[in-house]
């Protein structure tokens, strides 16, 4: 790597941006802050006489190598990306406890003998699981926001902790779910034509999708 008195302004911010992982929207932010700040310095420096070229070059090397630079950017994404999975896992999680049943309302075998035990225990099953994932969504957001007012940058690590737990408890909730939906359409085939099931069939699957990317996101910043 180059040393910073052959380093520009663009060439550091290329070199930064290459490193950081996490929301693409916060981090063009930071990258834009750190060019103002840059830039500023640097025109501080031209109007202290230097040219335009050594001005750059001694800006670069006030503000630091990427290794110094990169670790506050990635705190700052790593708890911004696990604000963003909790907030949708929460908002996921509220709407399946509260409207999973209405899936089964009124359908053709409501009425009929019920499903063996295992099946009412792996149904009984995904509320706990969603439950679970509320926990682990509310508790992060309170330990993101403890973190904030104490001043502190980044993912504690008691956050990166619920983090990983709150995506684990989403992997077993989609398993889960799945399991649930395939051995539905097993016990009663209209289920594959009841319309609550396809509208929540395809909101849920709309969720999971959503869910995904925002872990995903959550996963590459933290580590």
């Amino acid at each position: 790597m180059r040393g910073c008195e052959d380093v520009r302004v663009a060439d550091r911010l290329r070199e930064l941006d290459d490193r950081l992982r996490g929301p693409a929207r916060l981090k063009a932010e930071l990258m834009v802050e750190l060019r103002d700040a840059l830039d500023d310095a640097a025109e501080a420096y031209r109007e202290g006489g230097l040219s335009a070229a050594e001005a750059e070059r001694r800006a670069v090397a006030e503000f630091g190598a990427p290794a110094q630079l990169a670790p506050a950017y990635q705190a700052e994404l790593a708890a911004a990306a696990l604000r963003g999975l909790s907030v949708r896992a929460f908002a996921v999680a509220l709407v399946l406890l509260v409207a999973g049943d209405l899936t089964w309302r009124g359908s053709s075998w409501s009425g009929g003998p019920p499903p063996p035990a295992g099946y009412q225990l792996l149904s009984a099953s995904v509320n706990w699981v969603w439950l679970g994932v509320a926990g682990f969504a509310l508790a992060a957001l309170v330990l993101g926001a403890g973190a904030a007012r104490r001043g502190r940058a980044g993912v504690p690590v008691a956050g990166r902790l619920v983090g990983l737990g709150l995506t684990g408890a989403l992997a077993l909730g989609a398993v889960v779910g799945v399991a649930l939906f395939a051995w539905s359409v097993q016990l009663w085939d209209a289920a594959l034509t009841w319309p609550p099931m396809i509208v929540g069939a395809v909101l849920v699957g709309a969720g999971y999708f959503s869910l995904a990317r925002a872990a995903r996101c959550w996963l590459r910043a933290a580590h």
